[in-house]
């Protein structure tokens, strides 16, 4: 299964529908003093999955029409599920998750070096679903479309070559 993005389309349907600026930036929490209103949701009653239950898992080795459905039946009932049998490496992930966390550990300020445009596609911000929620959410995202470079060499001056081999490793695994 392959995932092809025609990124000219979708920069043209971002350029028509930008972003509002104040839907852009994640809200810095390490350094509020108090929580805003634009951030609060309100409270609804949570019901926790039976003892039972497990999260479900999608097999990427079935036929796309078994994925699609099971997709469509995790995301419907649980809106979350584990994908097994990708061919991604443990290690690739591991190397990934340790440079997500590398980059968002980062403070606030450094991020900003890379700030999504309100017409575009990729760098660092809320995501674009964020604007059709009435209260805002507690997320900070970065999308890559293409290469890796452009970002990480802003973010990492000296020492973005693992980040970016990570990422196209991730892309080509992701792509064949």
């Amino acid at each position: 299964m392959s995932i092809i993005v025609n990124k000219s389309s979708i920069s043209e349907s971002f350029k028509t529908n930008p972003i509002p600026t104040t839907q852009i930036l994640p809200l810095d929490l390490h350094n509020l003093l108090s929580l805003p209103d634009s951030h609060t949701w309100p409270t609804s009653p949570v019901q926790p999955p039976p003892p039972s239950a497990t999260i479900p898992v999608v097999d990427l080795g079935r036929p796309p029409h078994a994925v699609a459905s099971a997709v469509r039946k995790a995301s419907d009932e649980w809106g979350v599920f584990q994908v097994t049998n990708h061919g991604i490496p443990t290690t690739l992930l591991r190397e990934a998750e340790f440079e997500a966390r590398r980059l968002f550990a980062l403070p606030a300020e450094e991020k900003l070096a890379v700030v999504r445009s309100p017409d575009g596609i990729d760098g660092y911000g809320l995501a674009r679903i964020s604007r059709f929620f009435a209260k805002q959410m507690w997320y900070e995202g970065f999308t890559i479309m293409g290469s890796p470079v452009r970002h990480a060499s802003h973010l990492w001056p000296n020492d973005y070559a693992n980040f970016w081999y990570v990422v196209i490793m991730g892309f080509n695994y992701i792509n064949n």
